[in-house]
């Protein structure tokens, strides 16, 4: 097998986490998710003879998805245009699962980008701390707070939304720990089939 048939043959069993990834460092835009997506399959690409040794390749393409998403933003400083002057504390449809998409991207959009990304790669791709640090190029010191501040915005954010089943609601903790959000709304944002 030459190294582009291996290469072809990775991307292609790899690319829809790489999108799946990428679509939630953007708070769900799918065109600039898409852009990171082919920077770092780009430089994957480029890079791949020196990677022959590499045991997990899964490992340096997420931190490079995660150094094209930082370029990217970087380069454009884009912001997602809302036409509304707040954002609904509650989902405005039927609950379902295309609303907690909608939610949860809006939550993260609120984030920085590093918080952003520190968050999707310990609890989206359940990477620890030490391997966080290491694909974000950071301390592990910087991810733990990166993370508990990211965890409490959210918290705030999506509380609400989340106890709206639950009736009367306790007010949320000054500082609220990681199971403060359930872990099944950040894993599974998209509804069946379309990014999952």
């Amino acid at each position: 097998m030459t190294p582009d048939d291996d290469f072809r043959a990775w991307a292609a069993q790899h690319r829809p986490l790489l999108v799946r990834t990428a679509t939630l460092l953007t708070a769900g835009d799918p065109h600039t998710a898409e852009d990171v997506v082919q920077t770092a399959l780009t430089r994957l690409y480029l890079a791949w003879p020196r990677l022959r040794g590499v045991e997990n390749r899964t490992a340096y393409a997420r931190r490079v998805l995660v150094n094209a998403f930082t370029d990217e933003m970087r380069s454009t400083r884009r912001q997602r245009e809302d036409l509304r002057s707040e954002l609904p504390d509650r989902a405005t449809g039927d609950g379902g699962a295309d609303d907690d998409a909608r939610l949860l991207f809006a939550a993260l959009g609120e984030l920085p980008e590093r918080m952003r990304a520190a968050v999707v790669l310990r609890y989206f791709h359940d990477l620890s701390v030490a391997c966080t640090a290491r694909a974000l190029r950071c301390t592990q010191g910087t991810v733990k707070s990166q993370t508990a501040r990211a965890l409490e915005k959210l918290a705030r954010r999506l509380g609400p939304v989340l106890r709206a089943d639950d009736g009367a609601a306790p007010p949320p903790a000054a500082h609220p720990q990681p199971d403060t959000l359930p872990t099944p709304l950040i894993r599974t944002p998209h509804p069946a089939g379309s990014l999952r």
